[in-house]
């Protein structure tokens, strides 16, 4: 049987699995779905206005907390505190309550405001009222020293930074953020990927193994050639279904696109509404724009190499994990070490590449096959020299002949292995073999 017969009947048996298939075009919708979903959630919760109660019987801050679109402030201050509680907690509409105590000094007020309520609030809410606390403090210390606060408040500057290439390209601050929001995506999608395709393998080897059916085709064919057929019809499955994914998201895409631009044209009739359209519209070809300018045809290529390299170098080793156990519960013990290296990939990316992309950690472990597949993807959009690609594609083909080698001295002893529960003293003797 030659390799690329094993080839077929791998790709054949993932592509024309129902499960495969349904999932392959129910996946993209259920992400839009998802997406719609939590959008329209965050929309519940920006309509919910709260009502909170203000005790301050000095008015020493009652009015410098103004109503916003969600919070509405309501001035208690001639009832009694006891009063004032008595109602806020057994009255639903009320939050909380906001008690400002009385003082000669305000200056001690810097930690005797509370806020009383059933639950706890908001970061965002807290923070507002700690800006209020700290503007009113500040203003009457300023005061205090003799200065003006409204004259230092309109001396007050906000400066824009333009920010450009030396090839006299254009770019936005926000670009960071697509680019870090990119080559997140993409080694995410990696990380997923391995494990689920890697996952594939692994329960393919172990049915074909405990229904017997590998005593047959082992005597027509080398383990070797098995494992690397099973590998390279999987990852080709994968692969197309990534396409079919990506085909499926671009046309989403533009439908709904369309759709928001049927919707905006039908409230330009109203002039605020417009002048928000027209405001959306411009950061959005702004982001458009950026996007349009980074390397999306190496970002392309690249996640289709890295994704087969990693996902070669990680199917070896579940297809030795799936070789050498009986049944995937035995599996657990082998896994995770499997998987640490994934996730550690994830980690330093995003807390190594985000402050710094170019930098020594960043630079390594985009370098070291069991993580670069994952911080080099999210490196590529920030832009990477071309001779580092290429090390790291290198490194990482390379790697996988190696780590190939090995898997496979286990997968040929362990393939024919029945009834008995391997150990890592067990495999590395099957290394030596």
């Amino acid at each position: 049987m030659s390799l690329s017969l094993i080839i077929k009947r791998e790709f054949n048996s993932k592509v024309r699995n129902k499960s495969f298939i349904v999932m392959t075009f129910l996946s993209p919708i259920l992400v839009v779905a998802m997406g719609t979903l939590v959008a329209y959630l965050a929309n519940i919760n920006n309509d919910v206005v709260n009502q909170i109660a203000i005790h301050d019987t000095a008015s020493l801050l009652k009015t410098d907390f103004e109503d916003t679109d969600n919070v509405k402030y309501t001035d208690l201050s001639e009832m009694s505190l006891e009063m004032v509680k008595k109602e806020v907690s057994e009255n639903e509409s009320y939050e909380g309550l906001i008690y400002v105590p009385q003082t000669d000094d305000i200056t001690e007020l810097v930690d005797k405001v509370e806020y009383i309520s059933t639950d706890s609030p908001n970061l965002d809410f807290v923070s507002n009222m700690e800006r209020v606390v700290n503007d009113k403090l500040t203003k009457h210390n300023l005061k205090e020293l003799g200065f003006d606060y409204d004259k230092i408040e309109n001396a007050k500057t906000k400066a824009t930074i333009h920010f450009s290439k030396f090839s006299g390209e254009e770019t936005f601050k926000e670009g960071s953020i697509i680019k870090i929001v990119i080559g997140g995506v993409f080694g995410y999608l990696i990380m997923m990927f391995v494990i689920i395709y890697g996952n594939m393998v692994m329960r393919s080897v172990i049915e074909e193994k405990t229904n017997r059916i590998i005593e047959i085709i082992i005597s027509s064919v080398k383990p070797f050639k098995l494992m690397m057929g099973k590998i390279i019809g999987t990852s080709f499955a994968g692969v197309l279904q990534f396409l079919i994914w990506t085909i499926l998201g671009l046309g989403l895409f533009f439908i709904l696109s369309n759709v928001f631009g049927v919707q905006v044209g039908a409230a330009s009739a109203q002039p605020e509404a417009a002048e928000m359209s027209r405001e959306a519209m411009n950061d959005a070809q702004l982001y458009i724009s950026e996007v349009l300018k980074l390397p999306l045809f190496t970002i392309f290529i690249s996640f289709i190499v890295y994704f087969i390299g990693g996902f070669f170098l990680y199917s070896s080793l579940y297809a030795a994990i799936g070789a050498a156990v009986d049944s995937e519960t035995d599996s657990q013990q082998f896994l995770f070490p499997i998987i640490m290296p994934l996730m550690l990939g994830v980690y330093v990316g995003f807390f190594t590449v985000i402050s710094d992309p170019h930098g020594t950690v960043a630079t390594i472990f985009s370098m070291i096959p069991l993580t670069s597949p994952i911080v080099m993807m999210m490196r590529i959009p920030f832009g990477v020299p071309v001779w580092q690609l290429i090390l790291s594609m290198t490194i990482l083909f390379g790697t996988f002949f190696g780590v190939v080698w090995f898997a496979a001295k286990i997968y040929r002893i362990g393939i024919l292995m029945y009834g008995k529960k391997p150990t890592y003293k067990e495999l590395f003797k099957w290394l030596k073999y």
